[in-house]
């Protein structure tokens, strides 16, 4: 790959080699190449990673609801973020906030995860709050079939227990139940 310094991953990203050069994807955007850990976290370079979520997929609401919520049971809050965030982006404008604030509770989860008590928290409610939100403004409680207000209950409930000094939680153990 030319002007980038290293050599392309599976992910086509270039992976840096010494000298400074940013990693680079293969529109010469800069991106971290750094393998990620279940949890979205970097790790050294030639650790090996767990496969980073594709971005961009665009996906039916329900393949959605269907890969998040596999995502989540597996521990992997982070990667699930990501497919909330390509719905998100790619949806329905009238659905734009209700894929925020899931993506935003996929947050909150990773960092309880991690053991971050004040960010989890702090996105935990402001997810739930979103989808709350939301859900007022359109009046469906059960879009895709989720269950909303337990999924706001849920994150509610797990802010309060993290904010309690439970420590790092399990965050597949901890995943809520979107349906």
């Amino acid at each position: 790959m030319a002007g980038t310094g290293g050599t392309a991953s599976d992910d086509g990203i270039s992976s840096p080699r010494p000298g400074g050069d940013r990693d680079r994807d293969g529109e010469g955007r800069a991106r971290n190449a750094r393998p990620r850990d279940g949890l979205g976290r970097p790790l050294p370079y030639g650790t090996p990673g767990v496969a980073r979520q594709p971005e961009g997929v665009v996906r039916t609401p329900a393949q959605t609801v269907t890969e998040a919520q596999a995502l989540l049971d597996a521990g992997r809050p982070f990667h699930a973020h990501e497919v909330f965030e390509d719905a998100w982006k790619s949806g329905p404008e009238r659905e734009r906030g209700l894929w925020r604030g899931l993506a935003q509770l996929a947050v909150g989860l990773t960092h309880a995860a991690r053991g971050n008590a004040t960010g989890g928290a702090r996105l935990l409610r402001r997810g739930a709050g979103a989808v709350e939100e939301w859900t007022a403004a359109t009046g469906e409680e059960r879009p895709h079939g989720m269950d909303l207000g337990a999924v706001v209950g849920w994150a509610r409930d797990l802010a309060s227990a993290v904010e309690s000094g439970e420590g790092p939680v399990d965050a597949g153990e901890r995943a809520p139940r979107l349906r």
